[in-house]
């Protein structure tokens, strides 16, 4: 009885420091420690992005995996990370961005929120939370500056 105690309470401590430890890092070192972003993060290094998204925030990320990216028609990526085409590549990242904390528990079917970008987004909960036509598939990551909100498509915003 003592012995499961003390090993439940060490893995309840242990997860307790790992939350920790990740709301200690920014939104880009967190989306990099992660392992499944590296896409996004080379997006958002050849867009300039880094240092926005390493500053104060709070900032409210849907974050596309690897896999995300890889489901876009192909050459869209290598297209997107050409030099000529950075700031075509800066808005569709900022469309991923929401300035503020959005936590999951703050979401509302219908919700509109304005991205860095300048266009909304479109929140939707029924049938499990979207944002647009991305699924959420994990949420409230927290970081130092704000949130990430893994999503399994990339979203394109209004041309």
């Amino acid at each position: 009885m003592i012995r499961r105690t003390f090993i439940a309470l060490t893995a309840a401590a242990s997860m307790m420091s790992t939350a920790a430890f990740a709301a200690d890092k920014d939104i880009v070192d967190t989306a990099i420690e992660a392992g499944s972003f590296t896409t996004l993060v080379a997006a958002v290094e050849a867009a300039g992005l880094v240092d926005t998204l390493k500053g104060e925030g709070p900032y409210t990320v849907f974050a596309p995996t690897d896999e995300a990216f890889a489901a876009l028609p192909a050459g869209t990526v290598e297209n997107l990370l050409m030099p000529e085409n950075k700031e075509m590549l800066a808005a569709v990242l900022t469309y991923h961005v929401v300035p503020g904390k959005v936590m999951s528990t703050d979401l509302t079917e219908g919700m509109m929120a304005p991205t860095a970008q300048g266009s909304e987004v479109t929140i939707t909960l029924d049938g499990g939370a979207k944002v647009n036509d991305a699924n959420i598939t994990a949420a409230d990551i927290e970081a130092s500056n704000g949130v990430i909100h893994v999503i399994d498509a990339v979203i394109m915003p209004p041309m």
